[in-house]
């Protein structure tokens, strides 16, 4: 799997193409060129990107309304925009620009440190949300597992004096490590879903260990294959 985040570079003149991938080039990330509003729309249907540059003034679709198409797809809404021209004279350009959705505005000619540093930042935001969603998919599929265990639990309990199966602990055990580790890192929207999650993990810890009967999930609630608890 390529770890590598991509950031997509829109300007229409092919020697600022090569100052940006030049500045950019020592972040060790993918940059991916487009030479219009329209190619840039383009390569959006196709892959996830950590950011975006894009050149106000192009012929054709000029980067305003580059922008607007970009926020108007649900894909793409919560792509951050940094827009780069050489017009700087007319305040105007960066009211139209954050009216457009754009989280920063930086005119020409710009200091290559501040650029490849603002880059840096969404690169890394973007890693982390990725390693979240990753460790949440992962999450969930353990869950579901946990739930096939925590049915054979039910149905043959272990004997007392056995004690729990060693290869369901160590698998609890190995959940109940990312489960803390996630918490820790969660975004506000993913809390919830994350406490949900450790509630019903020391649940099934509470059965292992040789509490509740009922496979330990609450009032009998189980989860779905989703990881979501069975209406």
């Amino acid at each position: 799997m390529d770890d590598k985040a991509k950031i997509l570079l829109v300007d229409d003149r092919e020697e600022n193409l090569i100052a940006l991938e030049a500045i950019l080039s020592s972040l060790d990330q993918d940059l991916v060129r487009a030479r219009s509003g329209e190619e840039a729309l383009k390569a959006l249907l196709t892959d996830e990107y950590a950011v975006i540059l894009l050149d106000v003034v192009m012929p054709g679709m000029d980067g305003f309304e580059t922008a607007r198409d970009i926020k108007r797809r649900k894909k793409t809404r919560d792509l951050p925009i940094i827009f780069l021209t050489a017009v700087n004279s007319d305040p105007d350009y960066a009211f139209r620009g954050y009216a457009a959705g754009a989280v920063d505005f930086i005119s020409k000619p710009f200091d290559p440190w501040v650029l490849r540093a603002k880059v840096s930042v969404f690169v890394e935001l973007h890693n982390k949300n990725r390693q979240l969603r990753d460790q949440t998919a992962l999450l969930r599929e353990q869950a579901a597992m946990l739930r096939e265990q925590a049915t054979l639990l039910r149905e043959r309990p272990p004997e007392p004096a056995a004690g729990p199966d060693p290869a369901v602990a160590e698998r609890l055990a190995a959940v109940e490590e990312q489960v803390a580790a996630l918490g820790k890192r969660a975004p506000a929207e993913l809390r919830a879903e994350v406490e949900r999650l450790d509630e019903r993990v020391a649940a099934l810890r509470e059965t292992l260990d040789g509490g509740s009967p009922d496979g330990g999930f609450p009032d009998g609630e189980a989860l779905s294959s989703d990881g979501e608890p069975d209406a």
